[in-house]
């Protein structure tokens, strides 16, 4: 008897949604998965900040994709980038290559975005890789040892005064990490400055931080941070980046604030897939790119297409898109596998449905905030809560156990042990 074909599942990407995917459909038998990515490892991107503030280094917080999928004799892991897709052949491109599949899972996430200010972007990086992580830390530890070689008073402000533009989870987390970094590890580490005069300002456009959060927590938040020393201003608009300074609005009034270090939270955009995907499929997107998906995941007229994660607009429950979160790119991975062997047996598959567990931000030391259906916790056991979730979602044993062993000897010693600068120019 003829062997009969499996089913080809190619997913492109291998961050939450896409590794999720790939996951449930391993070692199902009439189906065969490849994986595709630019890098040969999955990212933990919710704790990329720690890593750019040197709390933890980038290989505990990244997997590589071979070893997290090789118990999976069906699933096939390809380090490339797809340069193209045909939706009517079933075909995608690795430059000359070219793949057939049967379903195709897109999860190629997003990037930065600077609201038509690309220009600003050497000036004022991102985090949403580990190089990003690798040049803000080179940045942050780099301005405090220019800081104590330099004997100007009005330069040594500039070099101390941090800026994070953007106040989400990512700009919040960012400015308590800083807040730590300046007030308790480094305060003993220089003689020619006191790390507890740093400046960190944390600016949002938007009436508060953490807009997802009720007010009573964003403002805990807050609290927290100017407990730490970070002014948070709200309601301010950045207008200019360039060489050591930052151009601000509030209202009617105008501010310039000298700061040689500028970090950027403020938004993201759609990966340059997004484009072929629309050029091929027909797709609707948002202003951010972002390909507007159906209840089912799929996009246009084409029910073997799905799209998760960071570049999928899903406005199919509630009166807003779901959020480009880890859980939601997870939760949706899942579905999509479920999906796609239901319909393998005949059956049309349910509508996805997002299940909203919570959302959690920590700020400092003892301090962060939960948001877990009817509970709204902040403090200690909020910030307890937030360690092991953290802890329990990692991809491999080996890095729980690590990132638990570094956490609690950064916890006692109030020391961070990835401090190091690279990627400096030598001569």
């Amino acid at each position: 008897m003829k062997k009969t074909k499996d089913h080809h599942v190619v997913v492109v990407g291998g961050g939450f949604g896409g590794l999720y995917a790939t996951q449930k459909l391993g070692n199902r038998k009439g189906i065969s998965v490849t994986l595709i990515d630019r890098r040969n490892f999955h990212l933990f991107q919710p704790l990329l900040y720690q890593v750019a503030t040197g709390g933890l280094s980038p290989g505990d917080i990244a997997s590589p994709l071979r070893a997290v999928l090789n118990r999976f004799r069906n699933v096939r892991v390809l380090q490339a980038t797809v340069t193209g897709i045909n939706a009517p052949e079933q075909t995608i491109s690795l430059g000359e290559d070219i793949i057939k599949y049967d379903s195709l899972v897109i999860a190629t996430g997003a990037h930065h975005h600077y609201f038509g200010n690309d220009q600003w972007a050497s000036n004022a990086p991102g985090l949403k890789t580990i190089e990003d992580a690798l040049e803000m830390r080179r940045r942050i530890f780099r301005a405090f040892e220019a800081a104590e070689r330099e004997d100007d008073p009005g330069k040594k402000r500039s070099l101390m005064t941090f800026v994070i533009v953007g106040g989400g989870p990512t700009g919040v987390e960012l400015a308590g990490a800083l807040g730590e970094l300046a007030n308790f590890t480094l305060k003993n580490d220089f003689r020619n400055l006191d790390p507890r005069n740093t400046r960190i300002l944390l600016l949002e456009g938007g009436a508060k931080i953490l807009a997802a959060y009720p007010d009573k927590l964003s403002n805990k938040a807050s609290s927290s941070l100017k407990k730490l020393g970070v002014d948070v201003r709200t309601e301010t608009l950045v207008t200019a980046i360039a060489d050591g300074q930052v151009r601000m609005k509030h209202g009617e009034s105008e501010e310039i604030i000298e700061a040689e270090t500028v970090l950027w939270a403020a938004g993201v955009k759609s990966s340059s897939l997004s484009k072929a995907l629309v050029e091929t499929t027909g797709a609707g997107t948002d202003r951010s790119g972002r390909i507007v998906v159906d209840p089912f995941l799929n996009v246009g007229d084409f029910a073997n297409i799905y799209v998760i994660g960071d570049l999928a607009h899903f406005a199919h429950q509630g009166d807003d898109a779901l959020p480009g979160v880890a859980p939601v790119a997870m939760q949706q991975g899942r579905h999509v596998a479920r999906l796609i062997r239901d319909r393998l047996r005949g059956k049309e598959g349910s509508a996805f449905k997002y299940t909203n567990k919570g959302n959690l931000a920590v700020i400092g030391r003892n301090a962060a905030i939960a948001d877990v259906g009817p509970f709204k916790m902040s403090g200690w056991f909020a910030w307890l809560i937030w360690i092991f979730v953290h802890i329990a979602y990692l991809i491999e044993f080996d890095s729980r156990v690590l990132v638990l062993f570094q956490w609690a000897s950064n916890y006692f010693t109030r020391k961070r042990g990835a401090r190091l600068i690279t990627n400096e120019k030598t001569v």
